[in-house]
């Protein structure tokens, strides 16, 4: 950029309130120092929002801009440019008027790329600058991959009728099946439309007639494709291959697993396939290998909660519970809490089914029941291992769950998860697994319990104000909680959140998504955690002691100030972090 244009950059930049005086002070210093473009550095900074950004430097090179981050393209339109030459040369087409075609580029002064797709389309090019967030979400509208997948199995021959009885045991005939290109792209593609989906889950599903395939996105199973059944046998042929299982094998279920690297990201992917009435059903897990550092603060544990964990991983011994029905985080947490406490002075084993994260520099050990490393055999050896942090995937019976408590009992700091409703329902449940009460109370450190509701879309976030029956019941249930007009601050930090309405108001205002393409009119993009949290206290040992139910320690822990699922809920729905209708949906009983 010349420098006469930069300087101009620059002016415009503060007088949007993009930037400070001071700020572009430092950032002239830093150039001069490390001799980067101050463009560059500019474009490195999180602070300024790209699109701000690139709609300035368009102002002042004198180029039209336009924001691709929300805008739908016609796929008429879109596809005037090929995939490939968009890739290549950063320039997606998003309008037409007679001859001239506009065209979004990250780099409009590229006269040679301009040239080109000129000569390729034949129409003249109206060239606008666009960010290299909003290129890339103009880029993912070329990804439609359930027509993809139809047009890579449209040409594939019906196959014979197969009689099961006959050609039981003879696998040759799958494997030639399953070596066909296009099954192998049609896999691969659904594959990767679900990892660039967010997808936790793949389900394909056979019907009477046609194959449903649906992926579980933030917690919810949509819809994704329909294909025809007569592809169903070469599919799960091809990943039974994949996962090294029995090809010749309907009858019992398999499990299995294999890997898949996409744009640099290793994702293992766990098979579990089972016989149903119209064939066999496939569910496939995906799990990131290369997410990044998991700590407390990000997954939403706030204020009070956070600090008794906090405290919770400092005692030297005991143990850190987390509860919850499948798939609510609680491993998550858990891997949290040991990235918190991992350091080169600690010794940290776990034995976990499966291991879904890798954390340098914790030993991880992945059960394997089919020669006979259980939870309770894998802890046995681990006690042998000389560890500080011992973390169990799951306490499932009374044999892991007395092996836990002696390790507490020994000196060592035990993690564990339970499935049970709540926090409170944590201690009776070892209770029924016939561990002494005693021993309950002085192992058992912190108990958390939690459930995952999905955030609400920054693309398409709207407020709105609450109905006066939804302050009400709002008011009902924060009771004691939300700040007053006398302690707004000390209350409002003491729960972990920058604002919060005051009990006293009388207008509420809540958040919703409206639905975007980014969020693909869900309203919802990824999700967090609503959490209970407590720490045994002298009170709860002797209720313990005294073999109380769930609901009187719940009782006891509310009175010590924990806040409920609900409550959490409920303050982040105010905060805009999520919808009251999630933390309902989450966490009903």
């Amino acid at each position: 950029m010349a420098v006469r244009n930069e300087k101009k950059l620059e002016d415009f930049l503060v007088k949007l309130g993009l930037l400070t005086q001071k700020q572009l002070d430092l950032i002239k210093v830093e150039s001069a120092e490390t001799g980067k473009p101050i463009q560059k550095i500019l474009n490195d900074m999180p602070e300024i929002p790209k699109e701000g950004l690139t709609k300035a430097m368009a102002v002042t090179m004198g180029l039209p801009y336009v924001d691709l981050s929300q805008k739908k393209i016609d796929k008429a339109i879109l596809n005037i440019v090929s995939k490939d030459i968009a890739e290549k040369y950063k320039l997606v087409s998003f309008g037409k008027v007679g001859d001239f075609l506009n065209v979004a580029m990250t780099d409009p002064n590229d006269i040679m790329a301009i040239e080109y797709v000129e000569k390729k389309t034949g129409l003249k090019l109206k060239p606008y600058f666009a960010s290299e967030e909003g290129m890339r979400k103009a880029l993912n509208q070329y990804d439609d991959y359930s027509v993809e997948v139809q047009n890579v199995i449209g040409n594939m021959e019906k196959p014979p009728e197969i009689n099961l009885k006959e050609d039981e045991g003879k696998e040759g005939d799958a494997a030639v099946i399953t070596q066909d290109a296009p099954i192998t792209r049609a896999l691969n593609t659904i594959l990767e439309y679900a990892a660039k989906s967010r997808a936790s889950d793949i389900h394909i599903e056979p019907r009477e007639k046609e194959i449903k395939v649906r992926y579980r996105i933030d917690g919810i199973l949509y819809n994704t494709m329909t294909l025809p059944k007569h592809i169903h046998p070469a599919l799960v042929s091809r990943i039974k291959i994949l996962s090294n299982l029995k090809i010749d094998e309907h009858r019992v279920p398999q499990d299995g697993r294999f890997q898949l690297n996409l744009e640099d990201r290793e994702i293992d992917l766990r098979i579990s396939i089972t016989p149903i009435v119209y064939g066999e059903k496939v569910v496939i897990r995906l799990l990131d290998k290369t997410s990044g550092i998991i700590t407390l603060e990000n997954l939403g544990i706030k204020g009070r909660a956070f600090r008794i964990i906090e405290e919770g991983t400092k005692k030297p011994h005991g143990m850190i519970l987390a509860t919850g029905p499948t798939g609510s985080g609680k491993s998550t947490s858990l891997y949290a809490v040991l990235s918190k406490i991992n350091k080169p002075s600690v010794n940290i084993i776990t034995v976990e089914d499966p291991v879904e994260y890798n954390i340098n520099g914790i030993n991880q050990i992945q059960v394997n029941n089919a020669v006979g490393l259980t939870f309770s055999s894998g802890l046995r050896s681990i006690l042998r291992q000389d560890p500080d942090v011992i973390m169990v995937g799951e306490i499932r019976d009374k044999e892991t769950a007395e092996l836990a408590v002696q390790s507490a009992l020994t000196g060592h700091t035990v993690l564990s998860t339970l499935h049970t409703n709540s926090a409170a329902g944590a201690l009776p449940r070892l209770l029924e697994m016939d561990i002494e009460p005693f021993l309950i109370a002085s192992t058992v450190n912190t108990v958390i319990a939690q459930r995952l509701v999905r955030q609400i879309c920054d693309h398409c976030k709207e407020e709105y104000e609450a109905s006066p029956s939804l302050v009400k019941a709002i008011k009902l249930s924060l009771k004691g909680i939300l700040p007053s007009k006398s302690d707004p601050k000390e209350k409002t930090q003491e729960l972990g959140f920058d604002s919060l309405p005051f009990m006293e108001d009388e207008k509420f205002k809540l958040y919703k998504g409206k639905g975007c393409d980014y969020c693909k009119n869900t309203g919802y993009w990824g999700r967090t955690g609503v959490y209970e949290i407590f720490s045994v206290t002298e009170k709860i040992e002797d209720l313990i002691v005294g073999h109380a139910s769930s609901s009187d320690i719940q009782e006891a822990a509310v009175k010590q100030g924990m806040v409920t699922m609900r409550q959490d809920g409920f303050l982040k729905a105010l905060a805009g972090i999520t919808t009251l209708e999630e933390v309902v949906r989450t966490t009903t009983e």
